[in-house]
């Protein structure tokens, strides 16, 4: 298995880095904007990425893929100069964010992601700082640029009449959704035995056996062939009980037995560094039977036929049945595209469990229970409600205001930022170098700068 090493550099902060590349380009300086400087490779970065989409980028890709690099750069040079602070915090936590993505797709195993990348993920971790800090410097200087580009509906009327009516786009079959999800609850007899066995592995602990040999025996989470190892994190990264537990614990002790929604864990502390925890666990999950499945199916049905009767609404059922953890609870059951990050989901988009349950339901209507297995393999039950179904057709503010707002929104805050890049073009050194001169709109950046100093 060999993962591409711009997948990294996209999750990361897709800035240079030079990871785990098969050839080594030497690099040097193409532009300067103020006190930040534009290497070769952060343009090939970008350059490669763009391959990765299955692009073919030419020379108009590449001008394009500089000017934003001068742009992300000053907007870095003026958050210096205006003082944005970002936190030490805040940079470790956007980093082991994404790190613990990345070890995620691996299933958390730390070898195979220092086989693909060629260094530990703490040697990662450290590698990417700098260039994560200069991004989260970026993306707040960019706030407060954009921060007063709201729109009033009179603003979205205006923008939609703006568009030729041969250019609005033209939406697929769409259907809005909302889902109340429900876990299985263990019985007390499953519960009674996984607490017997990891109380076992305790006493193991005790007379002397060593914790990374337990965990690879008996840990039931993808971090037991690794010694049960989950790397350095920060606080907010482990659910509630489980990092209360940790962040007490002194070096290379052992905690008492910590139960959480996972199941039943020893925590054992490996290293400390400022707000960052080194730890390593062995995981016990308690068994779900059968009767546990046909309890949590009956459940939901039941909470069904309340809500066709009218006895509850939906959005209530959620909030007394649903489970907490899942993100549509707090949008009152309604089911988010990942893809497109708002309610609207085209047939394509959805489940093929679901997209075949609500195939005939009419609008309001709700699917029998439907069986769901998260990625780390957990059972879970859902009923989904059919809450809107939209015909193919032409973009219109009637059926798609909520869209044409936010491009509108976006419009506007384009044209804050552009605006703002323009007045400061005139007062900031910028040096770009001359193979780049074919590029008409990156001549437009030094010219001003030439002409005005």
């Amino acid at each position: 298995m060999r993962i591409s090493c711009i997948a990294i550099v996209c999750l990361l902060v897709s800035l240079h880095s030079g990871i785990g590349q098969d050839t080594i380009v030497l690099d040097k300086i193409i532009a300067k904007v103020g006190s930040e400087v534009i290497f070769h490779s952060d343009v090939e970065d970008q350059m490669a990425m763009a391959r990765e989409r299955k692009q073919a980028p030419g020379p108009e890709e590449q001008c394009l893929i500089l000017e934003s690099l001068l742009a992300q750069s000053m907007l870095v040079h003026y958050a210096k100069i205006d003082s944005v602070q970002v936190t030490d915090a805040e940079v470790d936590g956007e980093i082991d964010a994404r790190m613990n993505q990345i070890l995620a797709y691996m299933n958390n195993d730390r070898k195979l992601f220092q086989e693909v990348y060629g260094q530990t993920v703490s040697e990662m971790r450290e590698q990417v700082k700098e260039d994560m800090l200069r991004k989260l410097l970026g993306d707040r200087m960019q706030a407060e640029v954009m921060s007063n580009a709201e729109v009033t509906p009179a603003d979205v009327l205006t923008f939609y009449k703006g568009i030729p009516k041969d250019s609005l786009p033209y939406f697929n079959a769409e259907v809005e959704l909302a889902e109340i999800v429900i876990f299985p609850q263990v019985n007390e007899e499953e519960r009674e035995k996984a607490l017997e066995k990891i109380g076992k592995i305790k006493a193991e602990l005790k007379e002397g056996a060593d914790f990374a040999t337990l965990a690879r025996r008996y840990s039931e989470d993808g971090s037991g062939s690794q010694g049960g190892d989950l790397g350095w994190t920060t606080r907010g990264s482990f659910v509630p009980e489980f990092e209360a537990a940790a962040f007490q614990l002194e070096i290379n002790s052992t905690s008492d037995i910590i139960e959480t929604d996972f199941g039943y864990h020893l925590i054992q502390l490996l290293e400390r560094r400022g707000n960052s925890i080194h730890t390593r666990h062995i995981l016990i999950r308690p068994r779900i039977t059968p009767d546990d499945l046909k309890q949590t199916r009956d459940l939901l049905d039941s909470i069904r036929i309340m809500i066709l009767n009218d006895e509850i609404s939906f959005a209530n059922a959620v909030a007394k049945y649903g489970d907490s953890r899942v993100q549509s609870y707090s949008n009152n059951g309604r089911m988010i595209n990942p893809k497109t990050n708002n309610t609207f989901f085209e047939t394509g988009d959805v489940d093929s469990e679901i997209f075949f349950s609500i195939d005939t339901l009419d609008v309001w209507g709700i699917t029998p229970p439907i069986e769901y297995r998260t990625p780390i393999g957990d059972y879970s039950y859902k009923i989904v409600q059919l809450q809107g179904r939209t015909p193919p057709h032409q973009a219109n503010l009637k059926q798609d205001y909520s869209r044409i707002q936010a491009a509108a929104r976006e419009s506007k805050r384009s044209v804050a930022f552009a605006e703002w890049v323009d007045k400061q073009i005139p007062h900031t050194y910028i040096l770009i170098d001359p193979q780049y001169q074919y590029c008409e709109s990156i001549d437009r950046w030094q010219a001003e700068w030439m002409t005005n100093r």
